[in-house]
């Protein structure tokens, strides 16, 4: 019985991309016991406030809230448990790496489906302070005023 191939995103983590800047992506396996793919394929969960640390050489994400399925009886288990992630040797060693005695975090941006299997990309993270917000809101505003000028003189010249 062969896999699908699907890459559809089940969950996103844009508020990431405004509290930090974002490097260095891996992808990474999910452990997931019970009904929790169930219900992470139903989307009820959530990535706020989850960040990835390291433990014995192994990486964990912690705070992912993945709601108990609602079909699911004794195999439910704890919704804000630590979930183990699956990366190869290497990128354990550079993680661990980064992480140590540096400024920087690691937090899961997205994660998503890909043959039939949960995956999760994470990345390096540094904290923006309050003026690399404001920039990066000014540019967004600057943005979609072009793209709704862009829109209007085309629906213009159309008519």
């Amino acid at each position: 019985m062969s896999r699908k191939k699907d890459n559809s995103v089940l969950l996103e983590n844009r508020r990431t991309s405004f509290l930090y800047f974002l490097s260095d992506f891996m992808v990474a396996g999910l452990v997931l016991t019970g009904t929790e793919i169930k219900s992470l394929r139903a989307r009820n969960a959530s990535l706020s406030d989850s960040y990835v640390y390291m433990k014995n050489g192994e990486a964990f994400i912690a705070n992912m809230h993945i709601a108990p399925y609602k079909e699911g009886t004794i195999y439910n288990v704890d919704h804000l448990r630590d979930r183990k992630l699956l990366l190869n040797k290497g990128e354990l060693k550079r993680l661990a790496n980064h992480l140590k005695g540096t400024g920087l975090t690691c937090v899961p941006t997205k994660v998503f489906l890909s043959h039939g299997y949960a995956k999760m990309e994470i990345a390096l993270a540094e904290g923006k302070k309050l003026h690399d917000k404001r920039d990066a809101i000014k540019d967004r505003d600057m943005k979609r005023a072009l793209d709704r000028a862009k829109r209007d003189g085309a629906k213009a010249s159309g008519e």
